[in-house]
């Protein structure tokens, strides 16, 4: 990614950059940047015990008031399940944890043996008043936003960045959930493209606004058919079709809760994608690459 002055750290478990188009920018959006992620961790991580969403989860069958931002995360993952028809569910809490993924990912440990599968009770079961902020998640229902929860943080931290910066342009990385806010570089952002955001991308696109998110099951994964993306038809992980599928879109919340749904919905993704006129690149398991829709031009990662 080219631009005037990058910063990189390492936060939530992912590692974490702000890129901007002017050097004296730098470090006024870093602090928002860094703002942003602290705020989205305690309030949405479901390995934090302090966490509000640790708390909701305990208060399970209760109407429990939650913060501004924990309401808006709930509101996001609702939405991301209605546009999806349900593909995209927070309520996999439970089995997410069957799955094996009980605790922080650089905590787990390669697990072997037949996979557990659990009822997903479906985003239909839980009550949400933005307006009063008030949630009720059914006992028995563990809440969930990890599919949605980063991307939502990446659309924020850019735009609080480049609100914080007038004039110059912002590009956010979480760990492969990129957003961009305020005016792009001449030539664009240049996004690297790859199976993991940890090493070097396979290949690069450019964009001017909006967001890409890159789903995977190569990365996050703790034993065969083990891995954080669940089917909520199975209460299992997805199955192995797509290995990687990244998504353009307006928001980077739209980007990943797109490419999520596709690696669940596996063959049947490509027409999904299309119908609804998102530009995507899905990588099947063995190294074969599909361009959907208007998928910018490629070229070879610098």
């Amino acid at each position: 990614m080219i631009a005037s002055a990058t910063a990189s750290w390492a936060a939530i478990g992912t590692t974490v950059s702000v890129h901007v188009t002017e050097l004296e920018a730098l470090e006024t959006a870093q602090r928002h940047v860094q703002a942003e992620v602290v705020a989205i961790d305690h309030a949405c991580s479901r390995f934090r015990a302090d966490s509000e969403l640790s708390r909701l989860n305990a208060r399970a069958g209760r109407a429990t008031p939650v913060g501004p931002l924990l309401s808006e995360a709930i509101a996001a993952a609702l939405r991301a399940a209605r546009l999806t028809d349900g593909i995209v569910d927070p309520t996999i809490g439970e089995a997410l944890m069957l799955a094996g993924y009980d605790r922080d990912f650089a905590q787990l440990r390669p697990q072997a043996g037949r996979l557990r599968a659990a009822r997903v009770p479906g985003w239909r079961v839980l009550r949400h008043d933005p307006a009063r902020r008030l949630v009720i998640v059914p006992a028995g229902v563990q809440l969930d936003l990890g599919a949605t929860a980063k991307a939502l943080a990446a659309d924020r931290c850019a735009a609080a960045a480049a609100a914080a910066c007038p004039g110059c342009g912002v590009l956010v990385n979480l760990g492969g959930d990129i957003a961009v806010a305020g005016p792009a570089p001449e030539a664009g952002w240049t996004v690297g493209i790859g199976d993991d955001h940890r090493g070097p991308a396979d290949q690069a696109i450019t964009i001017r606004s909006g967001g890409v998110a890159t789903s995977s099951t190569a990365v996050r994964r703790w034993g065969a058919g083990r891995h954080h993306i669940i089917d909520p038809r199975t209460g299992i992980p997805a199955g192995a079709c797509w290995r990687t599928v990244s998504v353009a879109a307006a928001s980077c919340l739209d980007a990943n809760t797109a490419a999520t749904a596709a690696v669940v919905l596996g063959p049947a993704a490509e027409r999904w994608l299309t119908e609804r006129g998102l530009p995507a690149r899905l990588v099947a398991s063995d190294g074969t690459t599909v361009a959907v829709d208007d998928w910018p031009q490629e070229v070879p990662a610098a």
